[in-house]
């Protein structure tokens, strides 16, 4: 790495490398944790010469970002360190094809191995320490000169275990009252490894409802905790259920099951992802079943989700299914408005984008089923916004995400319905299916039953069955009846549209 020489100038790569880590170390305290882990860990710093230090990042809208929302701060804490940089050169970090390859020069390995940490380019996976254990997302962002590759690494014995995402951490996840009990389990697990009555712990939801965000989680404060109480690092993998039958296959065939086993069988922490994969897989089965009674014996922590409970994965042997439900199991319910809002709040904080408490609003009103969906029309229109210098809107996010909004146009449910109506009249939710025909209850009634027919592609029997068993002619009756009054009074026809807009968004 090129650094300048001058009197206000760092004397040695080792010195650079301690100024550049002061840096990054102010500037994550000031932006916080998880705003630092999604945009400014993959800085790297590529040069430092003359009045000018050269700071690379993986992509180029990484770098367009960093550059406009960070650029000041980061030139004025360089000036603080060293007053002769007047200048910050944000590039791509370039590619290195293969033949270009050489190992790094041994001043700047030793520099890494000095401040315990590697030198690497910020897309290459980094060799784990004590102090990366601490601060999983971390690594220390110098970069080997321009055009050379990373000092090679050896494969670790454990390379079928895919990696933790550093953005998955009980700090970015938002707790509400449909994941709270699976989230103190996960935060038992994490602090008490294989505890008596959390060993497995067997996650259940629906998708993205933050099954795996809370393995990930649980997996990263298990190392962290180790490392703090000064304990062996523990050894985790993770991967999913078909990676594990794919990586089975593949030791079977090349007649490395031995290896495969003791591999997986050493580890402190096994995370498997979407066991229902497993499903009618009977081999693959009974392979997970014998590494599951070894690691349960031997005292290991197991964490294993699924999109349903152990006692409702048909096509799961008995044995394997009784052993599973055998822990603590933990459901995930879907989201309730509360918590997609809170998720969307912590979202934009994250990002450093101000959003409309209307936008968000609308969001968490229209995209109900998936956090991840959720989470990823705010991204689309956080950058939609960024790219083009615009502050985020209300129309700019029916035009932006009018894809995914049609998506969810006709997904209100005869449940959501139910319930809006019940609150919004202040009734029982069991009044809308129970046989009560006071006008106090049949109205509300029969004005469900009309928004069930208006939003909803449900027959006339079908919505007739979700509202007490009743007759499809009922239904039929409730529907003219609203309609009629509708039209002969305009404050009870404002009020059902009110609630036909509120189901709507």
């Amino acid at each position: 790495m090129e650094h300048a020489v001058g009197p206000s100038s760092p004397s040695s790569a080792t010195q650079l490398a301690e100024v550049w880590a002061r840096i990054r170390g102010r500037l994550k305290e000031e932006v916080g944790e998880v705003e630092y882990r999604t945009w400014l860990r993959q800085m790297t710093l590529a040069a430092v010469q003359g009045e000018e230090a050269t700071i690379l990042l993986p992509t180029r809208f990484l770098r367009d970002w960093v550059r406009g929302h960070y650029g000041d701060r980061l030139r004025a804490l360089w000036q603080a360190e060293l007053p002769a940089i007047r200048r910050l050169d944000f590039r791509v970090q370039p590619e290195v094809r293969a033949s270009d390859a050489r190992p790094a020069e041994p001043e700047a390995t030793e520099t890494a191995l000095s401040s315990d940490s590697p030198v690497m380019p910020a897309t290459s996976q980094p060799r784990v320490t004590a102090r990366q254990l601490a601060e999983p997302a971390e690594h220390t962002g110098l970069a080997e000169p321009l055009g050379r590759a990373p000092e090679p690494r050896a494969e670790s014995k454990s390379e079928w275990s895919a990696p933790l995402d550093p953005r998955f951490t009980f700090d970015s996840f938002v707790v509400g009252k449909p994941n709270e009990f699976a989230h103190a389990c996960a935060r038992r697990v994490a602090e008490r490894p294989a505890s008596p009555g959390f060993n497995p712990l067997f996650l259940y939801g629906g998708v993205g409802l933050g099954k795996t965000h809370l393995m990930h989680a649980s997996a990263w404060a298990i190392r962290e905790l180790a490392v703090a109480a000064g304990r062996p690092p523990m050894t985790v993998a993770y991967m999913s259920a078909e990676k594990f039958m794919y990586r089975f296959i593949a030791a079977l065939r090349s007649q490395s099951t031995m290896e495969f086993k003791e591999s997986l069988r050493s580890v402190d922490v096994l995370l498997i992802d979407d066991l229902q994969f497993l499903i009618g897989k009977d081999n693959t089965q009974e392979e997970f079943f014998h590494t599951f009674n070894a690691l349960i014996d031997a005292g290991k922590q197991i964490i294993v989700s699924a999109d349903k409970s152990p006692s409702d994965l048909s096509g799961i042997e008995d044995r394997l299914r009784t052993r599973l439900g055998c822990g603590m199991v933990a459901d995930l319910h879907a989201t309730t408005y509360e918590l997609r809002i809170s998720i969307l709040q912590t979202k934009a904080v994250t990002q450093g984008v101000p959003v409309p408490a209307k936008v968000m609003e609308f969001l968490a009103h229209k995209i109900t089923s998936n956090v991840r969906e959720l989470e990823g029309a705010l991204n689309r229109l956080i950058a939609h916004a960024n790219l083009f210098g615009r502050p985020v809107t209300m129309e700019g996010a029916q035009e932006v995400l009018h894809d995914v909004l049609r998506a969810h146009d006709r997904r209100v449910t005869i449940e959501e319905i139910q319930k809006r109506v019940a609150e919004h009249y202040n009734i029982r939710l069991t009044d809308m299916s129970s046989p009560r025909r006071a006008r106090a209850v049949a109205r509300p009634r029969q004005v469900a039953m009309y928004l069930a027919k208006q939003l909803t592609s449900r027959s006339l029997p079908e919505i007739g069955r979700r509202f007490g068993g009743r007759d499809h002619t009922t239904v039929m009756h409730a529907v003219s009846r609203v309609a009629e009054l509708m039209q002969a009074d305009s404050a009870f026809a404002e009020d059902v549209e009110l609630l036909r807009r509120m189901l709507e968004t």
